[in-house]
């Protein structure tokens, strides 16, 4: 079995799997707070077709999500539905929810 993911890796090969051309007109600023060992925060700003992932906490966030660790690495690689993480608790979103639908869109998803 190979080892999953940690949150800091997913979003430092973030930038790989960002597509310019689906990000035309966008301008948003997604916040990520991660709770568990392997937890933290980061910002995805995505303006003028370029991403810029930081660690740390934005300074004005679009749309804001909350959710642990594990069940950030099962919504990354698709073994935990997105609406489904929303709808149980797992994944708590502030500000501009209908932002966060863009996230599918702006990223290619991890292989499998």
């Amino acid at each position: 079995m190979t080892e999953q993911p940690k949150p800091a890796e997913v979003f430092a090969a973030m930038g790989s799997a960002f597509k310019p051309d689906a990000a035309k007109g966008i301008d948003v600023v997604f916040q990520y707070n991660i709770s568990g060992p392997n937890g933290g925060d980061w910002y995805i700003v995505i303006k003028d077709q370029t991403c810029r992932i930081e660690a740390g906490l934005a300074e004005k966030a679009t749309t804001t999500m909350k959710i642990s660790d594990d069940d950030f690495i099962q919504l990354i690689t698709g073994q935990l539905n997105p609406m489904m993480a929303f709808t149980t608790g797992k994944l708590k979103v502030t500000g501009d929810m209908m932002k966060a639908q863009l996230l599918g869109t702006l990223f290619q998803p991890p292989p499998q």
